[in-house]
Parts: C-alpha cells; structure tokens; sequence
C-alpha cells in the first residue's frame, strides 16, 4: 500500500481468496456501499463466495499453484472487472510481497501493507533484526541462518538445550523442530532443513532457545498512513495441534492490565520497525515467569480476527479499506477497550482420533447454530464438496459473553447444536478442550494437546455426536432455509446485507 497525500478513490474490491473469508470480506463491503469481485477456481465456481460477489471471474484449474497462487491472473481480472483494490485475506498470496508491488505498479490499491514491510517481516531472521533495534524482547537464539550442521550443533550448545529449529521463511509450523537430545540435533536439523525447502523453496533455518511452558499471546495492530497506530489488545492461541491454532480467545486469562499494556506498546514498536501500514498481528511467546519474546509478525487480516472484533466492536476488514483510501485512523488508544470475552474454534474437516488427518467428502448437512452472542463465519453449504485442494478449515464457530465463563458456556451449546455430516469435523475436539479442567481454569500451554488429550475422553464425545440424525427433522430445516439436504443449493442472498456495526450485530 502506497502512502497517499490525500485519499484515494476505491469503489470495487477484488478478494484474491476463497471460501469463508472470501465471503467475510464481501459482506464488509456491501455494508460499505462497495463492489466485489470474486475470483474463482474450477471446483470453486458454485460455492457461495463466488456466488455472492458482484461480478466472479474464472482463474484457472482447481490446484492452487495454477489459480490462487498465480498473480498475473489475479492481477488481470482486476483489470478487466475495473477493481480499484485488491484484498488478499489469509494464506495464498496475502503475504507475497512481489504481489503486493505488482498491483500497486499496476495502479490497483492493496488492501496491506506496504511492500518491504511484508518482505521484512516475512523473513523470520530479518523480523528479528528490525524489532531488535526497538529493544524488543527476543527469545535466545542465533543471530543469523544456520546452513551447516556444525554450526548448528555449536551454536545449540551455547543456547542450552531444548532448543527449537525453525525455518526462516513461511510459517504454519513447517520447517519446525524441538530437539531435546543433542544426539538428536543434526538428524532433526536436517528435516526442518529439507522441509523448509519443499514448503517455501529456501532452506535457511535458525536455532532459538525452546521455551518451556510457552504461552501463545498475540496483539492485534491497526496503523494508518499517517503515524498513527493502535492495539486492539490480545489474543490466546495456545490451543494448538501441529503448531496451528484451533482454539482462540480474546482477552487473554493470562495477562493483567499491566502486561496487556506493555505488550501491546511493544507489537506497536514492531510496527513502527517496519514502518508498517494496515491490519497486523504480532505475535509473542510468553513463558512460566510471564516473560514475553517477540515470535513474529503476521503482515495480514488472522484467522481469529473475529475474536477481537467482538470484544471491541471494530469491524478490522472496515478498518483496513479505510486505511487503504488513505483516510486517517478513526480510532484512538483511549477510545478502545475490552467488552466481554469471546472464544473461537476453528471447525476443520479433519479426522481427530486418527491425528487431525483431513477429511473429504460432501456436505450431506450443513446447519450453523445461532443464538445470542453465537456468530458463525462459514464458507460452505450443504452439498458442497470438501475437497482435497484447500485447508480444510469449513468454518470458524465464535461465541461472546459478559465474561468468560459465559463464553464458553455459549460455545459448548453453539457446538453440541451444529450439524455437520458428510465429514470428520473438529466440533468434537473443540467441546473436549472446553470440557477441560485446564482449558477452564485459564492453566494451560502450547502443549496442550502432547499432555491433556485424552483419546477415550474424546471419543466419548465423538461417538454421542455420531448418533443418527432424525433426517425428517433436518430436510424440515433446510427446507425452511430454501437449502436441501439433496444437494440442490439456494442462490446467495446478493440483496441482504448485513449491518455494518459488528457490536450490534454479534454482542448482547
């Protein structure tokens, strides 16, 4: 995103994604009075997103590396749709920093950040420079990439053991190791080396110090323009299976009012390293003693980002096309504070007993709950085909309460009422870690999974929610939404749209 000296005009928005935050996105900016444009791969072309947008335009077979990945595609169906703006989400392209300068030179505004602060950011090793010179905590580890064993097996010695080796590039927990053992580092280096190569095309890796008892902590930034920037404070993502988050809350059970605020001063120091502009997320890891590190910075919208909008009541998606126009930051850091407690779970069409494999299939149902204080951001209806091509994610199921106790009550119900068949789901997954002695007493970590995951427990779970649907009871209800459960699907409702103020909307 340049840095304009007076706004700039943006009426039609192109979403370079898919699914659920395709459509996210979209209900944003018919709120605004805007246009969307959806781009769509073969297998994706009666999914809702594409059906809700404005204007939808074919890129291309139904892998990614020939669709969503490929930005002269993307760049030209902004052109010829005469988009002003592209948003890219999360994940394919939304972190390229070559796209972003592409469609910046091709006059088309990115709804991101700028450039070089994606490509400072996107290095792990380069992160850790610039925030280094604004004195913010860094986890013991290398000053550089390690490319040589020897090195590495030096180097692990001075850190201490266990020690963590992590890739520079990407992220997702690819190209990740903890080695305990010293007999074990050359072995476990050499896959984290060969697994960065494969997943992001460069090898380099780097040796941190493994944090023991870690706390995921992240703080949601909003910068504009002009010098101005607030926190939207934090959220927990230590819920996590193969490094990835499928639990999140905001705020956390862990910070006070004196640790919010200085991790939330410190993710604005991160910002102002990179010059940063837009919607970002800075992510800590925070230890037994509540000593925080910087971990790394997400140039781009979370996931999770649904969790802060209910605690606040900022609609972040807004924020950032308003940032893009050039418009100065609406907000101020006393303007902002938290209202109530709210938890996400990431429903993933995955098989949990068998390792949270991915699970493929058609949707032969597909019925959200609903409630006060429930808001569900889904991507799919029923007949759709979860597909081998894409995360597996199917929908991000949200819950908002007074407090957090109520919060979780609301989530157990909103899970224990959603209907998914056709798929293993992480529903049953979900209501065990909220059945949890730790998950409820605020006391746990990243290793959640490792040390509480109780596979009769969840099984338990898994196989009450197994019992047959009463499938008279369901075709009612599809039938009532004008959505069968034979397949056949309803148009998406191109003419109702949602309001604009997401505390009305989602919060009590």
């Amino acid at each position: 995103m340049s840095s304009p000296d007076s706004p700039r005009s943006l009426t039609k928005v192109l979403i370079a994604n898919r699914g659920e935050i395709a459509l996210r996105i979209m209900k944003t900016l018919r709120a605004m009075g805007l246009q969307s444009v959806a781009v769509y791969s073969d297998v994706d072309a009666d999914m809702p997103f594409a059906r809700y947008a404005d204007e939808a335009v074919h890129i291309g077979p139904a892998t990614a590396a020939e669709s969503y990945l490929v930005p002269e595609r993307i760049i030209q169906a902004a052109k010829d749709t005469g988009a002003d703006a592209i948003h890219p989400g999360y994940g394919f392209l939304s972190e390229n920093a070559a796209f972003a300068e592409a469609a910046e030179n091709a006059g088309i505004i990115f709804i991101g950040p700028r450039p070089n602060s994606i490509q400072t950011m996107g290095d792990k090793l380069s992160a850790k420079a610039a925030v280094a010179a604004q004195n913010v905590p860094l986890v013991p580890g290398s000053d550089g990439e390690v490319t040589d064993l020897d090195e590495a097996e030096r180097l692990a010695q001075e850190i201490g053991f266990p020690v963590m080796v992590k890739a520079s590039a990407g992220g997702g927990g690819k190209g990740m190791r903890v080695v305990h053992n010293p007999a074990l580092l050359r072995s476990e280096t050499e896959r984290a080396m060969s697994e960065a190569t494969s997943a992001f095309g460069n090898g380099a890796v780097f040796l941190e110090r493994f944090v023991t008892e870690p706390r995921h902590i992240e703080i949601q930034v909003l910068c504009d323009a002009h010098g101005n920037g607030v926190h939207l404070f934090e959220r927990e993502c230590s819920i996590q299976r193969r490094h990835q988050k499928v639990v999140e809350e905001a705020p956390s059970a862990l910070l006070d009012e004196d640790l919010r605020q200085r991790m939330g001063q410190c993710a604005l120091d991160c910002a102002a390293a990179c010059g940063y502009v837009g919607a970002g997320t800075v992510e800590f890891l925070v230890d037994a003693q509540r000593k925080f590190y910087f971990l790394e910075m997400n140039t781009r919208l979370q996931v999770e980002h649904p969790v802060t909008e209910m605690i606040t009541g900022v609609d972040l998606v807004e924020e950032q096309i308003r940032i893009a126009r050039g418009e100065t930051l609406r907000l101020t850091q006393e303007s902002l504070s938290i209202q109530g407690h709210a938890i996400e779970l990431r429903v993933y069409a995955e098989d949990v007993p068998a390792g949270f494999l991915p699970s493929t299939g058609t949707l032969a149902a597909h019925i959200a709950p609903e409630g006060p204080g429930i808001r569900v951001d889904a991507g799919v209806e029923t007949g759709d085909e979860i597909s081998i091509y894409y995360d597996p994610m199917i929908a991000k199921l949200c819950a908002h309460g007074m407090d957090r106790n109520q919060a979780m009550e609301r989530l157990r119900r909103a899970i224990d009422e959603y209907v998914i068949q056709g798929v293993e789901t992480t529903l049953d997954f979900g209501r065990f870690v909220l059945d949890h002695p730790a998950f409820v007493s605020g006391k746990f970590d990243t290793g959640f999974v490792s040390t509480h995951f109780d596979t009769e427990r969840f099984n338990a779970h898994h196989q009450a929610r197994k019992a047959p649907l009463d499938w008279s009871a369901v075709s009612a209800v599809l039938d009532a939404a004008g959505n069968h459960a034979s397949g056949e699907k309803k148009p998406a409702a191109a003419n109702s749209a949602p309001a604009s103020a997401w505390r009305g909307r989602y919060m009590d």
